[in-house]
């Protein structure tokens, strides 16, 4: 079925007192809107002139006629918000349980292996954390918006040329870090403070997880690409699966096991890397199959700079948000031990709180991301900022509960890590002050990812570079003037708050459209 548009514009002669009509007439094909199945002309205003559809292609994608939504679409579109947003959420959550048993796994058998191994794992983690922040978070982050706006909006051709370009950005990020931590690994894990056996243990096995650098950027983007559609259960299914193969692995391969001589630090390594060959294949074989929404046809592969530049003008902010928040971390961790080493050790173990909660509300941002996208390409504003603020709710309240708990009873957290009053006093110091800002953390997060499914980062980038700037220069002059402990403590709430007020007020404020 098709349907005739037409276009009517005036147009001046020579002679400014008389004007003629022009009128163009288009064929162009039925559209069925995504959400109330009704069919019509496609959505058209004006600008500059000329009857134009809305909801265009994207750049860079080969015009194609809109497609009734698929039933995982359409329920986005159509299902309860919060049904839908806890239902997209709980496969994140179980995912987070069995991350932090295989993070627990891999310290247990390094560490059995002494304190220098140890260490080495300490000074490679952050950069290892640091990359998949990167190509999942940040990039990939940015890669689910876009399919889920293309396939709100219909438009298949543009979430299929996506995902070809998708896979181009993480072949050339794996490259990239695997040349950096090859070529420079000794300089950085110098600088942060490497010496020693420490320091070549750390080079074992950073040389080895960052020469598969490819596998991490590739299976990261796979999960990003299948989140786009709003699946959020089989990403997570497909990397339970590679801990489950990552963890007995690790078991034989460090301390040597089944006939098997021991690898040490290189065993690990190598384990994480068997198990990413697992999530890449998987995923690959996921969005590849015959049937697959996503799977490109020949006429897909075809780079576009336009669309290069629409995925990486996203992903390159969300991760420069990404480096903002490492960097916070560092330069807070460095202030709390100019207090000594009981506050150093103190302010370690409130802040290792955080970062097991962090998960729980990007949980929710990461159902937030196609949620968002799908509404927002469907043309539904409306429901894409009520998903955005009912997710930030969600979040709120989970975090809000867990930091409630610890500003209350310190000791029950503390307790676990520490036998030292000194240490468990300054922990306590750092949750009374800072574990009540969870929930504020919760809003900032969950409202951070429904933006990038927006499309639109930039001023939640800027609420994280407000975070930063506050931390260095408060924090500089804290220490210079000798305020007490808890001083910096009160900087850091401060600094959540101006993180979630600039976020806040840009998603209220924006039309995202």
């Amino acid at each position: 079925m098709a349907m005739l548009g037409v276009a009517c514009r005036k147009t001046p002669r020579r002679r400014p007192s008389r004007m003629r009509i022009v009128v163009t007439l288009t064929l162009r094909p039925a559209f069925r809107h995504p959400q109330s199945g009704t069919t019509g002309m496609a959505p058209a205003a004006w600008r500059g002139g000329t009857l134009v559809r809305m909801n265009a292609p994207d750049a860079g994608a080969r015009t194609e006629a809109p497609k009734p939504p698929s039933a995982r679409t359409h329920a986005l579109l159509e299902r309860p918000i919060g049904q839908t947003l806890l239902r997209m959420a709980a496969p994140a959550m179980l995912l987070m349980v069995f991350q932090t048993a295989v993070a627990i796994a891999d310290t247990r058998f390094i560490g059995q292996l002494g304190t220098e191994p140890l260490a080495g794992l300490a000074i490679v983690f952050p950069l290892v954390m640091l990359m998949n922040m990167l190509s999942g978070g940040a990039m990939g982050g940015g890669i689910t918006s876009a399919i889920a706006r293309a396939l709100g909006a219909g438009d298949a051709a543009t979430a299929r040329s996506v995902v070809v370009h998708a896979f181009v950005i993480a072949l050339t990020g794996g490259v990239l870090c695997t040349l950096l931590m090859l070529t420079a690994g000794r300089a950085i894990f110098t600088f942060l403070g490497g010496r020693g056996p420490a320091l070549e243990h750390a080079l074992v096995y950073s040389n080895t997880v960052f020469a598969g650098s490819m596998l991490v950027w590739v299976s990261n983007m796979c999960g990003s690409i299948l989140r786009g559609t709003g699946n959020t259960t089989l990403p997570a299914a497909i990397l339970i699966s590679a801990a489950v193969v990552h963890v007995p692995l690790a078991a034989v391969l460090v301390p040597g096991a089944l006939g098997i001589p021991s690898m040490g630090m290189r065993g690990a390594a190598v384990a994480y890397l068997c198990a990413l060959v697992v999530s890449t294949v998987l995923g690959a074989v996921a969005i590849f199959r015959p049937g697959s929404a996503l799977r490109p046809l020949r006429s897909d592969l075809v780079l576009h700079g336009a669309m290069f530049g629409r995925l990486l003008r996203v992903g390159g902010l969300s991760m420069l948000s990404a480096l903002q928040s490492m960097s916070t971390a560092v330069i807070l961790t460095g202030f709390a031990g100019r207090y000594g080493t009981a506050a150093l050790a103190g302010y370690g173990v409130g802040a290792r709180l955080e970062l097991l909660m962090m998960p729980l509300a990007f949980s929710f941002g990461q159902a937030l991301v196609p949620m968002v996208g799908t509404a927002l390409g469907a043309g539904d504003l409306k429901r894409a900022k009520r998903a955005a603020y009912m997710g930030a709710g969600f979040a709120a309240a989970l975090c809000g509960s867990i930091g409630l708990i610890a500003a209350v009873f310190p000791q029950a957290w503390t307790g676990i890590f520490s036998d030292d009053p000194a240490v468990r006093d300054y922990a306590a110091v750092y949750l009374h002050w800072v574990a009540p800002m969870y929930p504020v953390l919760g809003v900032a997060v969950a409202l951070y990812f429904a933006s990038q499914g927006a499309g639109r980062v930039l001023w939640p980038v800027l609420g994280a570079t407000a975070r930063l700037v506050t931390v260095i220069v408060g924090g500089t002059l804290l220490i210079k003037f000798g305020a007490p402990f808890w001083a910096l403590c009160v900087l850091m709430s401060v600094a959540v708050l101006f993180y979630a007020g600039i976020t806040a007020a840009s998603v209220h404020r924006a039309r995202w459209v």
